[in-house]
């Protein structure tokens, strides 16, 4: 007699190729990392007309800048007329200008002189304007879209822009107060599924699983609409906590809430309003980079914040490489079986609801 228990088949996790193939890697860049929105920069940090900063999306060089309209643009970091990089890192320009042969852009993007050109029969000026690419303001933090035609963040990510400013108030004062920037010898979506998890925090995060969070009320779900994970748990009590908090400042200060934004950025807000930060950066099928930003308000000095950050980087931080890089080595291996998720129907810290979600959403960005 077959028993419904023998009927059940478990879901299993991705073959690795989805992690270790460079053609799979050319896919997602090519695709999904071409058509979904990414972080850029936050808007502090270009606050002043002029101001530009360089980064790159889906293997292609940008810079946004603010206009002398206070409006935010986003360009491919490239001259129209013989492809040389127009900036590089930061800084503030009242044009754009190439560093190759001098043409000189508006910060709108138009083509505004070049040495020589009005020599040239029939040149039209006008008509020649660096390619510009879609951005948006999300509470203070600009995203940029490769495709002209993708749907605005609210149609991707419903519902989280009002309830993101309900964790963190004045959220659109923030400013960047460090940004911690580490290289990971994993492919990308290794470290965004060990993020998206807490099956692994009691053992492998300590200082995180007793110092900051209650493991046992921690879950992790998608949101109803569009592709958001939502991670929710308590903070741990007070005698515990590795850092102080003011737990009547408003009804969210005891609570650890994160918004992971498919496919490569994350708000999170630690107990006590704290704003911080993840965004990945896809190098190659082996290799990301992850970027962990902390705010305060205006930007200004914090000993509390500055302590924190230097408790995440020398615990969570460097105890998620060790562990993503030996799961890339693992991928590797002849011996790797792709294993069952762990699915409690309860969900809770020690289920695998999001991974599952996740490889859904990665599998349908390769196999389409």
């Amino acid at each position: 007699m077959t028993t419904s228990s023998s009927k059940y088949l478990p879901k299993r996790t991705l073959e690795a190729r989805y992690y270790t193939d460079p053609a799979a890697f050319e896919i997602e860049i090519n695709g999904l990392l071409a058509r979904t929105w990414q972080f850029a920069c936050h808007s502090n940090e270009i606050a002043n007309v002029g101001d530009y900063i360089a980064f790159k999306i889906a293997d292609q060089n940008l810079f946004a800048i603010r206009g002398r309209d206070e409006v935010v643009r986003c360009f491919y970091n490239v001259c129209q007329h013989r492809a040389h990089e127009l900036v590089r890192g930061k800084g503030n320009s009242r044009v754009v200008v190439c560093p190759y042969h001098q043409w000189t852009y508006e910060l709108t993007g138009g083509l505004r002189a070049g040495p020589n050109i009005k020599s040239v029969p029939g040149f039209n000026r006008t008509a020649i304007c660096l390619t510009e690419v879609r951005v948006e303001n999300f509470n203070g933090f600009i995203f940029a879209n490769l495709d002209i035609d993708a749907a605005p963040m609210d149609e991707w990510y419903p519902g989280v822009r009002t309830e993101i400013a309900e964790y963190i108030p004045d959220i659109e004062k923030l400013a960047p107060l460090e940004w911690v920037e580490c290289a990971e010898a994993c492919n990308w979506k290794v470290s965004v599924e060990n993020y998206s998890e807490c099956y692994h925090c009691p053992k492998c995060h300590p200082t995180f699983a007793q110092g900051v969070i209650k493991p046992e009320t921690y879950d992790i779900q998608p949101m109803a609409e569009g592709y958001v994970l939502r991670h929710l748990t308590e903070c741990q009590s007070l005698d515990q906590m590795s850092y102080p908090i003011d737990l009547s400042a408003n009804e969210h200060a005891g609570e650890y809430r994160s918004w992971f934004l498919w496919p490569m950025f994350s708000f999170q807000c630690y107990p006590g309003n704290v704003l911080n930060s993840y965004h990945w950066r896809a190098e190659d099928s082996d290799n990301c980079v992850v970027y962990r930003g902390w705010f305060t308000q205006g930007g200004e000095e914090s000993e509390t914040i500055r302590n924190l950050a230097v408790q995440d980087r020398e615990t969570t931080v460097a105890e998620d490489i060790t562990l993503v890089e030996s799961v890339q080595r693992g991928l590797k291996s002849k011996g790797y079986v792709p294993g069952p998720l762990v699915l409690d129907p309860d969900c809770g810290v020690m289920s695998e609801h999001s991974v599952e979600r996740l490889q859904q959403w990665m599998r349908e960005a390769i196999d389409g």
